[in-house]
């Protein structure tokens, strides 16, 4: 893992392996929510089984009209958890009849995460993988997960007007997403 974080667009270069928290907080260990069978995804990927969707906290957007601020927000009602824990949940979710394996906000432990894809594979993960993000994720991010994700689903948030001006700041974005 890398020592400073420039996993999504923020680039706070906090060293987390030290306990110093950037932006969206996240630590050392990955803020894990809950995993479950998720049947209100996208139809091609719900199916008739369900996504096998793993929710992360400490999303990096923080955005004003967020749908799943009591998962991404809320970390009182969330557990910190080691990459091997990580492996397990993807593992339970084959196990479970999931059609693939959801990651849902996970820019923030993109390198936790890559190890336990990685080592669930080893032991016979083969469901599609979902980076289910808000978009804001950094090359660095998306170059760590290459090879481990089948299906990239970002979020769509805002669009250009004609009058906007790509050399300044997006007043918009500015506004809703700090």
């Amino acid at each position: 893992m890398s020592a400073l974080c420039v996993m999504c667009g923020h680039r706070c270069q906090v060293d987390r392996q030290k306990g110093s928290l950037g932006r969206c907080k996240a630590e050392r260990l990955v803020g894990f929510y809950s995993a479950v069978l998720h049947f209100g995804e996208e139809p091609p990927l719900s199916g008739s089984r369900g996504s096998g969707a793993v929710f992360f906290t400490r999303c990096n957007l923080k955005c004003v009209f967020c749908q799943n601020w009591q998962i991404s927000q809320n970390f009182k009602e969330s557990y910190d958890i080691e990459p091997s824990t990580l492996t397990e949940v993807f593992l339970k979710l084959a196990e479970s009849g999931a059609h693939n394996v959801n990651l849902v906000s996970p820019t923030p432990y993109v390198p936790q995460i890559a190890l336990a894809l990685a080592e669930a594979k080893a032991k016979g993960l083969n469901l599609p993988i979902i980076y289910n993000s808000g978009g804001y994720d950094s090359l660095e991010a998306l170059a760590m997960m290459e090879g481990l994700v089948d299906i990239y689903l970002p979020d769509a948030k805002i669009g250009l007007a004609p009058e906007d001006n790509l050399d300044e700041p997006d007043s918009r974005s500015m506004r809703l997403f700090g």
